[in-house]
């Protein structure tokens, strides 16, 4: 049995498949962890979308933002974007039962056993794992309930910047979304700068990569991340040191699909199969 998690898919199935023909995946012994964003912007979003949730208990999966907004735009908070590619979904006649597994699904997850937890974009400095598990339960309430819709519509927008343990109502939910599904940058502080984008050397002082914050309270963990295309693992930067894992190749921009096996941090990857441009 060997556990792989794998990258940011938005809606590459063809890619998904080759990369678990590469490592031999079996459903009946292995397992698959997905670090968000599911759909979105790709070719097949349904067809990822269906993919996974006909995986049944074989795939763990965490809520990226582009996994959030596909609920939003179901749920008549916000309107599609002039990117988005979810109106196959949204047609779809079994849309009902796949927004309403994906509304359930964790935004962070910890596994002791195997010593990895996983987010979708990253964890202030201030939060411990129990913290962030702590938090994500919170939102995943919401998102269960009747007041999802009011959730989805109030999550937009980019304060708080920085985590405050006395933030209550709209910003406290607002805040730990932004963190577990948008975040790159934040100072020492906590303070977030949720419009940096770029490749780490690009971001304006005194910002730094979410996992380089000094003193951040998770730096002995092994976190799994995606979100961001522009931080590789494969590169000179030793992510391992750090306790990190960024998965995100920018399959959809046309950079590789890769998954990681847990068990021994062997990584693999496919090429994409779709046009290269640079997006993020």
């Amino acid at each position: 049995m060997a556990t792989y998690a794998v990258g940011d898919l938005q809606g590459c199935l063809r890619e998904l498949h080759e990369l678990l023909h590469h490592i031999n995946f079996d459903s009946r012994r292995d397992r698959l962890w997905f670090v968000g964003d599911l759909v979105n912007r790709g070719p097949a979003s349904l067809g990822v979308l269906r993919f996974v949730y006909g995986l049944g208990e074989t795939a763990v999966v965490v809520l990226g933002n582009h996994d959030l907004h596909l609920l939003a735009v179901a749920a008549g908070v916000v309107p599609a974007k002039r990117k988005d590619t979810l109106e196959e979904i949204l047609r779809a006649p079994d849309r009902g039962a796949l927004l309403e597994w994906l509304r359930r699904r964790p935004l962070f997850k910890r596994h002791r056993r195997l010593g990895f937890a996983m987010v979708h974009a990253g964890l202030p400095p201030q939060w411990t794992l129990s913290d962030s598990a702590r938090y994500a339960k919170e939102v995943e309430a919401m998102l269960a309930s009747r007041r999802m819709a009011a959730l989805l519509g109030s999550m937009y927008g980019n304060q708080p910047d920085t985590w405050d343990p006395g933030l209550r109502g709209d910003d406290r939910l607002r805040f730990f979304i932004n963190c577990f599904t948008r975040l790159r940058y934040c100072d020492d502080s906590g303070r977030a700068a949720w419009e940096e984008k770029g490749p780490p050397g690009t971001q304006r002082p005194p910002f730094r990569p979410w996992y380089a914050a000094r003193n951040r309270r998770t730096r002995r963990s092994r976190i799994i991340f995606g979100h961001w295309s522009t931080v590789h693992l494969g590169t000179r930067q030793n992510f391992a040191s750090a306790g990190v894992y960024p998965l995100d190749r920018g399959c959809v921009w046309g950079g590789e699909l890769i998954a990681l096996r847990l068990e021994d941090r062997r990584l693999f990857r496919v090429p994409s199969r779709q046009p290269k441009v640079f997006e993020d």
